[in-house]
Formats: structure tokens, C-alpha cells, sequence
């Protein structure tokens, strides 16, 4: 998965995404459990949303993605606010080469995008090198019920000026999984045709208990485990968020 044009629409999908909100979970849990918190990990932090948003709080930020075309536009999107964010290409999987970090971050569900138990605990494992003793990490991840009851089967449109797409999610390979397809359609800036392009994402997700034992696996303290910024988890809950401590 490449992300190469996908990079340059990713914002335009994700124009109605209130950023702030992880913000707000961010420095919320931050007071709670780790006041002295100064340098983040942004890990697969793609356009650099949340980044730049961190250092507009005044966090010392480094961002971490796979794609090259996402770091390119979370650079640019950088230098424009004015903030300096270091980013660095690296798979999460294999992570290498950061250390004496108070806080890593994985949110907007991109762990989703690891496909095996092995990886996501190798992840888990990174990040507990990664912190310093009582750096605390924070992620977010579907919920067992979006992926089943909401993302399978279902088509999700858009139609804007520049940018529209379709989206179909159909049942992934693995338990707990989805396949996106979606079809984008691009105006040309030199005229009023439209280019299309094709992208296809897969995602997993797993039961809350199973994400408990590898973080307990790993040596983590599970802090708090909430649903869809602060509330209590039920079975139509559909983000599920997780704070736990080295």
C-alpha cells in the first residue's frame, strides 16, 4: 500500500474529523497521569494533523509514518503553520532509532492497518523501548462493532467540488477485518475534468481483552480504557481508546 496519490486526498477525506478532540484526550490524560510530558511520538502520524496541533501546544514533536507522500505533505503543512516537527520514514512494525520519549501516540485508528497478532505486538513492544519509565502511550481503535455493524457491506459517498469519492467496505480475509475500496475522483486544476484513481485499504481490529493482554504481555499499566473520547464502552461503542503507562 503505497499511499502515493492517496496522500494528496487524504485531507479532503478527512475535512470533517475534529482533530482537536485527540488534542483534548491528549492533554486531558496528560494532567491526569504525567504532567512533566514534553517530547511526542507522532506514530504513523500521515499529514501531520495531530502534529502539528501538538506543537502549536507547545510539545517537542517528532512524526512517524510509512509513506513517503504523506511526510512530504505533513512537512509542507508544517513549515506553513511555522512549527518545526522532525519526521522520519519508518514502518511502526520496525521502529528504530528514537528514545527517551514521554508519550508515543497512534491514533486515528491506524494500528488498524496492522494485519497479524505478531506485528501489533512487535508495535507494542517498540513503543515500550521507546518511552522513558513513566512515559505513558496513548491509541485508538475500531471497536469490534464498528467494523461488523457499520463498515461491512456498506458504501459511504462524497461529492464535493475538487475532490469526491465512493467508498464500499466489504468483509476483510481475517476475523474482525475490513476491505475499503474506494474510488476518487480529482478536479483538474487546468480544467474542469475530473481524474479518477483507485485505493485499497485493509484493516483489523480485535477484541478489547486481546488488546489488554498484549499490553500487559509487553510490561504496560493499563490506566484507561474508554470509548469514543471519554465515554463508558458498550456493544454500539465504536471507538475504542487506550492509556497506558510504562
Amino acid at each position: 500500500m503505497s499511499y502515493a496519490r492517496f496522500a494528496y486526498v487524504y485531507d479532503d477525506l478527512m475535512r470533517d474529523v475534529n482533530y482537536d478532540s485527540w488534542i483534548t484526550f491528549i492533554k486531558e490524560k496528560s494532567l491526569t497521569y504525567n504532567k512533566n510530558m514534553k517530547r511526542i511520538l507522532d506514530l504513523a502520524c500521515g499529514t501531520g494533523e495531530l502534529s502539528i496541533r501538538l506543537a502549536h501546544e507547545g510539545f517537542e514533536v517528532v512524526g512517524v509514518d510509512l509513506s513517503e507522500d504523506m511526510l512530504v505533505v505533513a512537512n509542507a503543512k508544517a513549515i506553513e503553520a511555522g512549527v518545526k516537527i522532525d519526521f522520519y520514514q519508518q514502518n511502526m512494525v520496525e521502529i528504530e532509532g528514537l528514545s527517551s520519549l514521554d508519550l508515543v501516540v497512534i491514533f486515528c485508528d491506524s494500528l488498524n492497518y496492522l494485519q497479524t497478532e505478531e506485528e501489533i505486538q512487535k508495535t507494542f513492544r517498540n513503543v515500550y523501548n521507546l518511552l522513558q519509565e513513566g512515559g505513558l502511550f496513548m491509541f485508538d481503535v475500531h471497536s469490534v462493532y464498528k467494523v461488523e455493524q457499520i463498515f461491512l457491506d456498506g458504501t459511504f459517498v462524497s461529492n464535493e467540488e475538487d475532490v469526491s469519492f465512493i467508498w464500499n467496505c466489504y468483509q476483510g480475509p481475517f476475523p474482525y477485518s475490513v476491505e475499503h475500496e474506494l474510488s476518487f475522483f480529482v478536479k483538474n486544476n487546468h480544467n474542469s475534468d475530473y481524474q479518477r484513481f483507485d485505493e485499497d485499504h485493509l484493516q483489523r481490529t480485535f477484541p478489547v481483552e486481546q488488546y489488554k493482554k498484549w499490553l500487559l504481555d509487553e510490561g504496560f499499566e493499563i490506566l484507561d480504557i474508554s470509548a469514543d473520547f471519554e465515554s463508558a464502552i458498550t456493544n454500539d461503542s465504536e471507538r475504542i481508546f487506550f492509556t497506558v503507562k510504562k
